[in-house]
């Protein structure tokens, strides 16, 4: 198993849990052969076989040296995946897609499947180009192995059964400040901030704002939260695959207002064209906000409300939370990873596909994995006034 960013907030999540699987043999790779090499010896599992190795995807033979390792998966955590835009020649030639697909090309040309933690909009929605790609290598390619769309989209389908038209799906993400950050998933947020980008709202395709559009949450056991629109693939998905639903939106948010309330703030420089993108102002931010992460609590959490008319004809609202504590949020997002790795090792995947993360897994298979970290699943159905 070849894991890409091996080391980093979630390739190390995902590394560790791996770990624990007797007769898995690892491949803990990164740009940074020494913080692979600090990393791996930090894990206390005496009897993993785990190596790791300088491998950087910009390479020109990154495809050969996958080749020679020949693994059985190659699971790619090394974003921000909004950034991988298709190259061109010299005669102005790129790729059909759109996107850089160069790692899950390698992959399959390695005879591995591949499974990335892409949460780019038109990453993952690309992913089903290469389709006839894995199907002939007969292996599977799996994209937004993560919190979207994997979890949230699994919570969605454990749950679709409970109405007779199901209308409307929000989504909210927002860690605890002590929880650590990733730089690829600062740069994936900055890299939409202020930018339009369109969501179905009542029906209609409208125009949305990243990180804008303020709304307040509370989770009980939590507090309470700000959070904004975000850019996602389930913007495409989720429409695509519940023709009822009339509005699907996806937030997020930060725990300390200061940092929450100065990115929405900036947003507005960006949506004035004062600003081009956030992103070039990413390295002082994230040494702000990692200046500032012992403040505020370790609890985060994902929270999805779906809307609609249950059997019953009455309208209702269903809401489930996972609340997460211990800075043991970042464990959510890698295990869609965890999970799908350790059904190709047994067998349990059949068949052969490139396809965004939906049915590959139930939210009972997801929580199960879960199982040993200090999180908290709830459910709650209520029926509204019409």
């Amino acid at each position: 198993m070849l894991i890409l960013g091996g080391y980093g907030l979630f390739g190390g999540r995902i590394v560790r849990a791996l770990a624990r699987d007797a007769g898995l043999h690892l491949l803990v790779a990164g740009r940074d052969r020494a913080r692979a090499d600090a990393f791996v010896a930090s894990i206390d599992a005496p009897e993993a076989r785990i190596e790791t190795l300088a491998l950087d995807t910009e390479a020109t033979d990154f495809a050969a040296r996958v080749a020679a390792l020949a693994p059985e998966v190659v699971i790619d955590t090394a974003g921000p995946f909004q950034a991988r835009r298709a190259r061109t020649d010299a005669a102005g030639h790129g790729d059909a897609t759109g996107c850089d697909y160069r790692v899950v090309r390698a992959a399959l040309a390695a005879g591995a499947h591949a499974i990335d933690l892409a949460d780019g909009r038109d990453y993952v929605r690309g992913i089903v180009a290469l389709d006839e790609e894995a199907k002939a290598a007969g292996r599977w390619v799996v994209s937004g192995a993560s919190s979207v769309p994997g979890l949230n989209a699994a919570v969605i389908e454990a749950h679709r059964e409970r109405f007779a038209e199901l209308e409307t799906v929000e989504s909210t993400i927002s860690p605890g400040n002590r929880t650590p950050r990733g730089w690829a998933t600062t740069l994936a947020i900055l890299s939409y901030s202020g930018k339009p980008y369109r969501m179905l709202r009542d029906g209609v395709w409208r125009t949305a704002y990243g990180w804008q559009s303020l709304r307040r949450l509370r989770i009980v056991g939590v507090g309470t939260r700000w959070a904004v629109r975000c850019e996602v693939p389930d913007l495409d998905l989720l429409p695509a695959r519940y023709p009822s639903l009339r509005t699907v939106e996806f937030r997020a948010g930060l725990e300390l207002w200061r940092m929450h309330f100065g990115l929405w703030l900036a947003t507005w420089l960006v949506r004035a064209g004062l600003v081009r993108d956030l992103r070039r102002f990413g390295k002082p931010l994230f040494w702000l906000s990692e200046r500032w992460q012992r403040i505020g609590s370790d609890a985060g959490f994902m929270h999805v409300r779906m809307r609609g008319r249950g059997h019953d004809g009455a309208r209702q609202r269903l809401d489930w939370t996972l609340i997460a504590r211990n800075g043991d949020g970042p464990q959510i997002p890698a295990t869609a990873a965890v999970l799908l790795t350790r059904k190709l090792a047994h067998g349990a995947l059949l068949g052969a596909s490139a396809t965004p993360c939906l049915d590959l897994f139930t939210l009972d298979e997801f929580l199960q994995t879960l199982d040993g970290y200090a999180m908290e699943a709830r459910e709650e159905t209520i029926r509204e006034a019409e």
